[in-house]
């Protein structure tokens, strides 16, 4: 199962309020293990970044504006999340911007089933913080690196969120990723053997039928 955790970064919290994406990321994960490819970019937002914002990613306006605008980016982008399931830690915002970015270039917004991981920290502890530094609090994932957000930080980080939400690592799962890293394909090569023949030999069918002359009217017999 292939599934993409995607995270965004930017300008403010509303697009139909004119704020637009400044970065963007996607971690590949296969059967809930990151496989190693990874998209990222940075956007020329068009706009100048409110401090608010500022303080929170530090993504200013003098790096921005030498950035792509989100219409180069936006095949490499569609073509790297695919058809498959995303997972988003507070869905509904990443998804509003990216389909409000996507509707400026006149593109069907994204139609993909996806796992809100905020919604599903919610069912599993009702009342406990759910941030991202909660969430990687409770499950001890290493979250110093994250001084302010970033989208690629923040996918690795809640790739590892993910994995102990729902259950947490399973033996044998860096074994797959490793194989997954490797560009191997991860089937297992099966020997063939021949089948093998269970017939009784002419001494135990002897043994047998003497078992069976010592009993009642055996069902072995009649059907014989």
């Amino acid at each position: 199962m292939r599934e993409i955790v995607l995270d965004t970064e930017t300008t403010g919290l509303a697009p139909e309020a004119g704020h637009r994406v400044v970065e963007i990321a996607g971690i590949e994960l296969v059967n809930h293990v990151p496989t190693g490819r990874v998209f990222h970019r940075y956007v020329n937002p068009e706009r100048a970044m409110p401090e608010a914002a500022l303080a929170i990613h530090g993504l200013g306006d003098a790096f921005l504006a030498q950035q792509p605008l989100f219409a180069a980016i936006a095949d490499d982008l569609l073509a790297f999340i695919g058809h498959d399931r995303l997972v988003i830690h507070n869905a509904g915002f990443d998804l509003a911007f990216i389909d409000a970015e996507l509707a400026r270039l006149g593109r069907e917004p994204l139609e993909l089933e996806f796992e809100d991981t905020l919604a599903l920290a919610r069912r599993r502890f009702p009342g406990a913080p759910a941030s991202l530094d909660a969430l990687c609090k409770r499950f001890a994932v290493d979250n110093s690196a994250r001084e302010k957000h970033g989208a690629l930080l923040d996918c690795e980080l809640l790739a590892a969120v993910y994995l102990e939400l729902i259950g947490g690592r399973q033996p044998g799962l860096d074994l797959a990723a490793a194989v997954l890293g490797s560009g191997a394909s991860g089937a297992v090569e099966r020997l063939s053997r021949p089948p093998r023949r269970f017939e009784p030999s002419a001494a135990e069918l002897a043994r047998h039928l003497e078992f069976l002359t010592k009993l009642k009217a055996p069902i072995w017999l009649e059907a014989g």
